[in-house]
């Protein structure tokens, strides 16, 4: 299997005389139990994603999030982790003349959006980011289309910081690489890949499909500290997560009577 090496979780932040913050978070994900789905798959990144950044004004701060590299670093470990050979792209041309991939998957970022500290009242900085996964046949034809969300939060350090919101970013970024983990290998998609499937996009079927929008999808929990102290941001969606475990894995034991629990 190919394997990529993930980057250490370092912060790049920025905080320009001016009032600008620039970050570029770069993701960690836990070990993945999952179970390899063995197929042969590509994964696209085109230019504009692999460059993709976010920038906008709030209270006369521009903040400028550099997501691309990081993304596709997301992006590599999880279809690594879930199947048996994966291989990179950056144009379409060049997948499509590939021989012997079953799919194409083209993970796009379609909305990053965030709340400052100044606008949750102090506790945290929030972050969402909506992403597409386009799954292309080998020819490159459209066969299907998942979205799905992730949901970060960062502890507050003060207006124009740039350390949480990189912090909720990332943490953003795994608690959609989980969500894709876990959900995945349950969808009929998969389980036509496991089966040595070749996708072929047949018009009426992709309609269909594509008319039914599947969401990976799970609402986040919200908590304030003020409510519990021992609350932190990013407990329950993965700022330390554990490994990801699909259904049907063994659970990890339950904890003991009287320990403390983050949920």
């Amino acid at each position: 299997m190919r394997r990529w090496q993930l980057a250490g979780a370092g912060v790049a932040v920025l905080l320009a005389g001016c009032g600008g913050v620039t970050i570029a978070p770069k993701p960690v994900l836990p070990k993945a139990l999952v179970q390899e789905i063995p197929a042969t798959v590509g994964l696209l990144v085109p230019a504009d994603q692999s460059s993709y950044a976010h920038s906008e004004t709030r209270a006369g701060v521009v903040w400028s999030v550099a997501l691309g590299q990081g993304q596709q670093v997301v992006a590599r470990e999880v279809l690594d982790s879930l199947f048996r050979e994966v291989r990179e792209f950056s144009e379409l041309e060049a997948a499509r003349k590939s021989e012997g991939l079953q799919a194409i998957f083209e993970p796009r970022i379609e909305q990053y959006s965030f709340a400052t500290a100044q606008e949750t009242g102090g506790d945290y900085v929030a972050v969402t980011i909506r992403y597409r996964v386009n799954v292309l046949a080998p020819d490159g034809v459209r066969y299907d289309s998942l979205t799905l969300t992730g949901y970060g939060t960062g502890l507050a350090e003060g207006f124009g910081s740039g350390g949480p919101m990189d912090e909720a970013t990332r943490a953003a970024m795994r608690d959609a690489a989980a969500k894709f983990l876990t959900q995945f290998p349950e969808l009929p998609l998969a389980k036509e890949l496991s089966a040595g499937t070749k996708l072929v996009a047949d018009p009426a079927e992709v309609q269909t499909r594509l008319a039914a929008a599947l969401d990976i999808e799970a609402l986040p929990i919200r908590e304030s500290r003020r409510s519990n102290p021992s609350w932190r941001p990013g407990a329950v969606i993965g700022n330390d997560p554990p490994p990801l475990i699909v259904p049907g894995a063994v659970p990890p034991a339950p904890a003991a009577p009287g320990s403390p629990s983050e949920s």
